[in-house]
């Protein structure tokens, strides 16, 4: 725990408790609404090429993903804490224009 801690810069055991929710949690969202996604833009294991489909899936996963972290973070008071992380990963991707003034 208290590697955790020092590394994700919170301070109780509680935080981290709830930080580990939070990303079970929205994990679980990101996996579950990417088959409603894939059916209502018309793709299906059955019907497409499967490096296709999976393809797809994993990038609108991903999406989803970091897109609703922060909101669900927020839910559980840690709003903060998933948008820099959020921010970080992302700007590991490349994608550091997001956040940064024009």
């Amino acid at each position: 725990m208290e590697k955790l801690k020092q590394r994700w810069g919170v301070t109780s055991n509680f935080q981290v408790l709830v930080i580990i929710i939070v990303f079970a949690i929205n994990g679980s969202f990101a996996a579950q609404i990417g088959e409603p996604i894939t059916d209502f833009i018309g793709l299906s294991s059955e019907t497409t090429n499967l490096f296709i489909f999976w393809t797809v899936r994993i990038i609108l996963v991903f999406v989803v993903y970091h897109t609703t972290l922060p909101i669900v973070g927020f839910c559980f008071g840690q709003f903060n804490f998933f948008w820099n992380f959020t921010k970080k990963i992302l700007s590991r991707m490349g994608m550091k224009r997001l956040f940064t003034k024009a």
